[in-house]
């Protein structure tokens, strides 16, 4: 279908001809196939990052330069694409004069550069923000119509873009991404091959439903962690919140080695304290003294009083069908089947080492066994009470929850932690009035921001979205990507910069399907095509339909085999021992390049033709080149960028012109500009 195609690297030109296969890597005066039609991207450099970034931004500045105004798209066949490009009048610098609210991220954040001596970055163009938003909080690329609008809106940047991000946390795709969010936080996957734990589809899809309900309901964020770790149920398929601790069920050993991984579990993803899972097989001292002070100062015994909240609670398998134990679902109940004492001291087998009671206790003394204590205030259980609604009260009412909820955030839209990593909590470290002794010094990189956000998601009642809201209003998420004088890499903690994101697997299929408007197609029938989605195991019982945006799967495992490929490149991880990467990979590249879930979306003719490309071959050269320029990658082309296009495109109407059409979207695709969030 396709032409060679020629795309610029450092240093040299890749071509690649029908098949997708590889053809030359050589310099720039290498000649192409004289047979074909090639788009030529002579930018080593993505354009935001170089030093003609600014020229696409305006018309004046086009003039400046002595290029002429980019044409913009007729009425006749976009209605919004007479709207001139330009960005609307606001401070595009910042200094430490800038005025901000006491109390607020950027009044820490300032302060911060100013004490250090760290000019930030300039803030970010409207064109860069509505990408950059849009992407981070619903998964999805914004669409050129709404681009364009935003950016000619002459509205305060500080109104207009407040007024974008409610229209998009008020979006169904919001829930979509945070439901794949925190289904990787949850690890609701349908079986862990680590632990050989397997929930199945039903139970993976019932937990992915609850967490889609709860986002949709606007539930707080306490009361999804108390639900999550005070579940009780008699059958995983039906509650979802139960399939979290569920997840932390471990085989080759007594009960206590899952009553401690649900401990440790639980304080990793709501404390953000992976530490704990160390003090479970030894006392902190001798062992993490250079890595964590707060554990260095607790005891195993003090972690077993942790994981004794997990005493009272059963695991038990019960078959779907008696005739086949081989699928089952999970019953997860509190004082069931004898599971009526406390954390026990009588085990010299399992995945930890052996619990042992002192010299001389004896099975039946209170030394033989260790009651639920929470580590940080000594609160225990009321007479009576269910230890663990007991825990998920000491957690939820704990400050470090909500200081480890907005980092695990923060560090999703900044790229790194204000504690980073951010499951790496010390809490001997966290008080900037009360500083650790030498050598250690404070964790957090502004630790009295990190408590007034806490404190500030506290004071919302842990609403999520008044989180983010408060987050990316800010003029620190503002700041630009693009530093324009030396950047010092010791800098990087402080946030002067917006650190570049390079998408999830998700996001691009997803921004691939939405902007080409080629949308997934499932056989359902027999030589039909007629229902959206993709194939995912055990979807069915979700109620949804089948779905058409990789950001709705329930899992990041068991979807059909070409979108596996595709999406296993960019390192979606596995929910159990692997985790969500950002790293690039050359095969990440082929596959954006020769997979055919690209391809299949550049179609021109049959019932799978994408409409971007069908608009595009009726358009002038140069409204085609501006339309898949702004559906693509939310901008319109450079002077340099439009000038190789329409060098590359035939003038008249054909064959070739309609390959060339397909290249230069293909190549869209494969900038650098498309994949990364900036």
């Amino acid at each position: 279908m396709f032409a060679s195609r020629w795309i610029f690297v450092a240093g040299g030109i890749v071509a690649f001809g029908l098949s997708g296969m590889l053809i030359a890597l050589t310099g720039q005066d290498s000649v192409p196939p004289s047979d074909s039609v090639q788009i030529k991207y002579a930018e080593p450099d993505c354009p935001f990052f170089g030093p003609e970034r600014e020229r696409f931004f305006t018309d004046a500045l086009r003039r400046t330069s002595g290029m002429p105004p980019v044409r913009r798209l007729s009425a006749s066949t976009d209605a919004v694409g007479k709207m001139l490009g330009f960005v609307p009048g606001g401070s595009r610098t910042y200094n430490f004069d800038q005025a901000h609210a006491a109390g607020s991220i950027d009044s820490y954040i300032f302060a911060d550069f100013q004490a250090n001596g760290i000019a930030p970055a300039p803030k970010t163009t409207d064109w860069e923000f509505v990408r950059r938003v849009t992407l981070d909080l619903t998964g999805r690329v914004p669409t050129a119509d709404r681009v364009l609008a935003f950016v000619a809106d002459t509205a305060s940047d500080k109104y207009k873009r407040a007024k974008l991000i409610e229209e998009l946390i008020a979006k169904p795709e919001w829930i979509d991404k945070w439901t794949m969010y925190f289904g990787d936080l949850y690890q609701n996957t349908s079986n862990r091959p680590s632990t050989s734990l397997n929930r199945f589809a039903s139970g993976r899809n019932a937990f992915n439903r609850w967490i889609r309900d709860s986002l949709t309901s606007g539930k707080p964020y306490n009361q999804m962690a108390t639900e999550l770790i005070a579940a009780s149920t008699d059958n995983t398929y039906n509650d979802g919140p139960a399939n979290y601790l569920v997840g932390s069920v471990v085989t080759n050993g007594p009960t206590q080695d899952i009553m401690d991984q649900m401990a440790a579990t639980t304080f990793e993803t709501f404390l953000g304290m992976t530490h704990v899972n160390c003090l479970l097989c030894h006392n902190g001292r001798g062992h993490l003294d250079s890595v964590n002070l707060w554990a260095t100062r607790t005891t195993r015994y003090q972690a077993w009083q942790l994981a004794s909240h997990m005493s009272r609670t059963s695991t038990v398998r019960t078959p779907v069908d008696p005739s086949n134990t081989n699928i089952y679902y999970w019953s997860l109940l509190n004082n069931q089947r004898n599971f009526t004492t406390d954390y026990t001291l009588n085990t010299t087998t399992g995945n930890r080492p052996a619990r042992v009671a002192p010299n001389g206790c004896k099975a039946g003394q209170p030394c033989y066994t260790v009651s639920p204590q929470y580590v940080f205030n000594g609160a225990s259980p009321q007479p009576g009470e269910d230890y663990r609604v007991a825990l998920a009260r000491s957690i939820t009412g704990d400050v470090q929850f909500a200081r480890a909820t907005v980092n695990y955030l923060w560090a999703y839209f900044f790229g790194r932690g204000i504690v980073d990593p951010p499951n790496t909590f010390d809490p001997a470290r966290l008080d900037p009035d009360n500083p650790p002794p030498d050598p250690w010094t404070l964790q957090p990189s502004n630790a009295r921001l990190l408590n007034a956000l806490a404190q500030h998601f506290i004071d919302s009642n842990f609403n999520l979205k008044a989180l983010m809201r408060e987050i990316v209003n800010s003029d620190t998420y503002q700041l630009s990507s693009r530093y324009p004088g030396q950047w010092n890499a010791a800098w990087e903690p402080y946030f002067a910069r917006k650190y570049v994101r390079r998408l999830w697997g998700e996001e691009i299929i997803d921004g691939v399907a939405q902007s080409s408007g080629s949308f997934p197609c499932a056989t359902v029938t027999s030589g039909a095509c007629s229902v959206p989605g993709y194939t995912v195991t055990g979807w069915t019982d979700l109620n949804m339909g089948r779905p058409s945006y990789a950001m709705q799967f329930p899992d990041v495992v068991n979807t059909e085999g070409t979108t596996n490929v595709f999406l296993d490149s960019f390192i979606r991880g596995n929910r159990d021992d692997q985790p969500r990467g950002s790293d690039g990979s050359i095969l990440q590249a082929l596959n954006l390049m020769n997979a055919s879930l690209i391809e299949n979306k550049l179609a021109l003719t049959g019932a799978t033709a994408s409409p971007l490309l069908v608009a595009s071959v009726a358009l002038s050269n140069t409204d085609a080149v501006n339309k898949l320029f702004l559906t693509i990658l939310s901008r319109y082309p450079s002077a340099t960028e439009m000038s190789t296009a329409l060098g590359s495109l035939p003038a008249a109407s054909g064959t070739a012109r309609n390959n060339a059409i397909q290249d230069l979207a293909w190549s869209l695709y494969n900038k650098v500009d498309f994949v990364f969030n900036y």
